[in-house]
């Protein structure tokens, strides 16, 4: 009886008994699956992502364990190590919180469960650099080549990153927080957790949740945003059909970028410089076979090992707390000020353009392509039936990803 006792009592369920929060958490868990199967808000990463939140918060499972990565470093002496006083120590002039330097004793050893070993490609900026090769396999930057002005939008739409990282300072974050929270208005999950997992990993949940989750809206935030600032004249505006790009021009465009953007914010070289390559190995013609595992295998398996591991940073000590309410609502004014700002931007060149382009390409210069890129279009043609936008906002749209790395490069030049 005493051995049944024994084992009743190491069970999960028993753990779960008096632990009210990992309950709240496995719920949350619940409802984000649920989201990514029934209403289908980016299921490729959500849902990952919930597992991932899943796991971590099963008690007695130990597939994750925050103290290996307190304080935003890697403790590598701690993977399969004893713990020692230096290392406490060490931990606590890190302003680790209280919580995780009170389950370590001298002595103790870690051992490192699944997700620990998945964590270290997020935390080393593999898993991000690798996604982004898989995304400029997949993207044609001819509509931008054809267009340059619609680079101006792509860069105007980050205005969104810097108004919610002014807001986010105002409620009390610090300047590396407030730049991870800020990176949400890019619209653009891979470097949202590729900035976050650099300047605040204790926000990686909420961030990744937040970032992935409001992309899935963008179909619901913008167009009420891109009617508000337009009238019923400038959404019917028809553009003219834009030129032929040159293969020349689309293979010298990724090496022309990558050596431009590289000197200019040198931080930003690893995930603009994964965009490039796989770009150019899409445009070349002569590495088919890379290009197609780019974009299939290899980012398939990437987007399993990112979700999981990033879910499994949601733990209900950092995710249950107010400053993820505040982040959650950060994340909608982030989103809301950028495509503010990239249909005000596209205004405000019409005062000096002979041909005037549609307004609502400028909404498009968050980077969630292709899905802006199409709200342009069917808001456009709700005002017009033969107004034909998709190209034209596929533009600013792949213009913002670049932006958006630009802006995570600067971040990470300031506050890493």
């Amino acid at each position: 009886m005493d051995t049944i006792r024994n084992f009743l009592g190491q069970t999960g369920f028993s753990l779960l008994a008096n632990n009210w929060q990992a309950l709240v958490m496995l719920a949350v868990a619940c409802l984000l699956v649920w989201l990514a199967i029934v209403k289908k808000f980016e299921p490729l990463l959500l849902l990952p992502i919930a597992f991932g939140m899943l796991l971590t918060n099963l008690p007695g499972a130990e597939v994750f364990h925050e103290v290996l990565f307190a304080g935003g470093h890697v403790h590598w002496e701690l993977f399969g190590g004893p713990v020692t006083q230096a290392t406490i120590d060490a931990m606590r002039d890190a302003n680790v919180s209280q919580t995780i330097l009170d389950s370590l004793t001298v002595g103790q050893t870690i051992t490192p469960g699944l997700v620990d070993y998945l964590y270290l490609g997020v935390k080393l900026g593999i898993y991000p650099c690798l996604i982004f090769v898989g995304v400029g396999a997949m993207t044609d930057f001819g509509p931008l080549i054809a267009n340059p002005k619609s680079l101006l939008l792509g860069a105007a739409a980050q205005f969104g990153i810097f108004a919610t990282f002014i807001g986010a300072s105002l409620l009390g974050f610090n300047a590396a927080q407030a730049g991870s929270i800020g990176i949400i208005g890019g619209a653009d999950g891979p470097t949202a957790i590729y900035v976050t997992s650099k300047l605040a990993p204790e926000l990686l949940g909420p961030i990744a949740v937040a970032a992935y989750s409001y992309m899935a809206l963008v179909p619901v935030i913008q167009p009420p945003i891109m009617k508000l600032l337009t009238t019923k004249k400038e959404r019917a505006i028809v553009m003219k059909e834009l030129r032929p790009v040159s293969k020349r021009e689309k293979i010298l465009f990724p090496i022309v970028v990558t050596v431009f953007v590289a000197l200019l914010v040198p931080s930003a070289a690893p995930l603009v410089g994964s965009l490039m390559l796989g770009n150019l190995m899409r445009e070349c013609g002569v590495v088919d076979r890379l290009s197609k595992t780019v974009q299939n295998e290899l980012m398939n398996i990437v987007t399993i090992f990112l979700g999981i591991s990033v879910g499994a940073t949601a733990t209900a000590t950092t995710f249950l707390s107010f400053d993820t309410l505040k982040i959650i609502a950060m994340g909608v004014v982030a989103f809301g000020f950028a495509t503010a700002a990239g249909v005000l931007f596209a205004k405000f060149m019409n005062l000096f353009l002979k041909n005037k382009i549609n307004p609502l390409i400028g909404s498009a210069g968050v980077s969630a392509v292709p899905m802006a890129a199409r709200v342009s279009q069917t808001v456009g043609q709700k005002e017009n039936p033969g107004n034909f936008l998709l190209m034209h906002a596929m533009g600013p749209n792949v213009a913002g990803v670049i932006g958006s790395a630009i802006a995570a490069g600067v971040l990470l030049a300031l506050f890493a």
